[in-house]
Formats: C-alpha cells, structure tokens, sequence
C-alpha cells in the first residue's frame, strides 16, 4: 500500500539521457514516453527541463535552451508501490506545440534519445482522507494534475477533475483522466465536449455546497488560476496553484521564474514552486 504524506518528498535531480519509447498525437498535443536510467521518482506536479529535440551527432545551438515540462505520468510511483524499484523507468510528458522547441520535440522518433534534468520543483502536497478534492485543469496545465488525481483518489479523498478547453481536441490527456476512480467534469468554449463555457462554472457550483476541509488545486492559464483561487478564498476553501512561469534553467540561477508575492517581494517558481498556496501569490503583479 503506498503511503501518502502531508507534504511530497524532494528527490536529488539527475542529469542524462532519456531514450524515447513513443510520441504520439493525444488530440491536439502529443504524448512523449521515455525510459530514463535511475530515475528516483518524483511527487505529483513535479516537473523537468527537457532538451529541445532529439540529440544527434552535430550539437545544436538553436535553440539552445531546454523546455520546462510536468511530468505527466510517472511508472517509478507504480513500481514504488509494488515494492519495486527498477534501474530503469518509463515517465510520460503531455504537451502541446506552440514553438519552434516543442515542434523538435514532436519530431523525436522512437530510440532516439533526448537530455533531461529533472524531477524539479516543489509539487502538491497529498492530504490523505478528508473531504472532496476539486482540481481544476486548463490548456497544458492538464499535464499538471494526472498524477495528483490518482494519488489523492488512492487516499480516500472523492476526488472532482474540472478539466476545460477551447474545443474537445484540447482536452489533452482525457482518456486518461477518465481511468481513473474520480468524477470527470468537461467545459470546452465552443460545447463540442461537456458544457459550453468556462471551467471555472462547474467550480462555482462544487463550492457552493463544499464542506470546510475541502481543496482546491488549480493549473492551466494566469487567469483561470486566478479566479479558482478568488472563488476558492471567498468561500474559505484551501486552493493551490502550479505556476507556469517561463524559465530557462529550472534551477534558480537565470532568475527568470520569479512569481510576486502577496506580501511582497518574489519567489522562485523552480525552486519554491511551481505548486504555491493561492493565498501567498500577487496575482495583479503575475504576468
């Protein structure tokens, strides 16, 4: 049985190569499965900087800097769980194209290899039992919250996935999410899957009847984040978020990641984050 804690372990990052097992196209983003030597687990919302492209004999200088990615999906918690703890383990990532970095890295084929650095961050912390967990998920930020919904559900909380989009293509990762043992809620924009509208309304309605113990937790665009983290504080209700600053090294050194604070001053998302409390974030200052 795995046991779950209040606040997640923090692995010693590693260094390497990843050999890639497949990416393939999961509706409008694509879905990257690497086998990775002495990989040492991560927490669920834990990330790693990913090479931009595939590694060939000619060192490429552009571009030049890794990508930040959540992992996705990760076969080491698994293996942990069943007493095991292989030499080898396979990680997923769920991303979308959007540049010139994630178009090289949809180009990856099977047996190729790609550099990674990871796991980074702080991720979410698992609070066994308990009542409901809503998460909210929105673009890429749905990458954020597989892992986190499988492993509150393991806890005994009754877990809620809002997961919304611009249309039923976007909804990256859903068959996924539809595997697990949580109740699945959909909006897209345009009502091609679920309601019509934000995800943010079924929130709204979740809230309403929430009891005092219940948790937010929220990742996707600033301003989706943003209002889970108002709806959730007017209501007194715990809400975390999983920043998506853009960073160039994941470590702290670039200074790139900086998030305001409430009470001011600023934390770095890829040493203090990316998972915050919602309460501890300036939100006007976030770009």
């Amino acid at each position: 049985m795995v046991a779950f804690q209040t606040q997640p372990e923090t692995q010693t990052p590693i260094r390497g190569l990843a050999r890639v097992i497949s990416n393939q196209p999961d509706g409008n983003g694509f879905k990257l499965r690497l086998e990775v030597d002495d990989w040492p687990g991560s927490s669920p919302g834990q990330f790693l900087m990913l090479g931009a492209g595939a590694v060939t004999g000619a060192q490429r200088q552009d571009p030049l800097l890794p990508r930040p990615m959540a992992v996705y999906r990760d076969a080491s918690i698994a293996a942990s769980a069943a007493a095991t703890s292989p030499s080898k383990s396979s990680i997923e990532v769920l991303y979308r194209v959007v540049g010139r970095g994630t178009t090289l890295i949809s180009e990856i084929q099977p047996e190729q290899e790609i550099s990674l650095v990871g796991p980074l961050g702080q991720g979410f912390a698992v609070e066994p039992g308990g009542a409901q967990a809503l998460l909210v998920g929105g673009g890429t930020g749905i990458a954020s919250l597989f892992e986190l919904a499988n492993a509150l559900a393991a806890s005994g909380r009754a877990v809620t996935v809002m997961l919304g989009a611009r249309s039923e293509p976007d909804l990256i990762g859903l068959k996924d999410f539809e595997t697990l043992n949580a109740e699945i809620v959909c909006m897209t924009e345009d009502g091609s899957r679920g309601a019509k509208g934000l995800v943010t309304v079924p929130l709204v309605e979740r809230l309403a009847d929430a009891a005092a113990d219940t948790i937010v937790y929220a990742c996707g665009p600033t301003p989706m984040m943003r209002a889970a983290a108002e709806l959730a504080e007017a209501e007194n209700i715990r809400c975390y978020v999983s920043l998506e600053n853009p960073m160039a090294c994941g470590f702290g050194v670039c200074l790139g990641c900086a998030a305001p604070r409430r009470e001011g001053g600023f934390s770095l998302v890829c040493r203090q984050g990316p998972v915050f409390e919602s309460s501890e974030i300036d939100w006007e200052g976030l770009p």
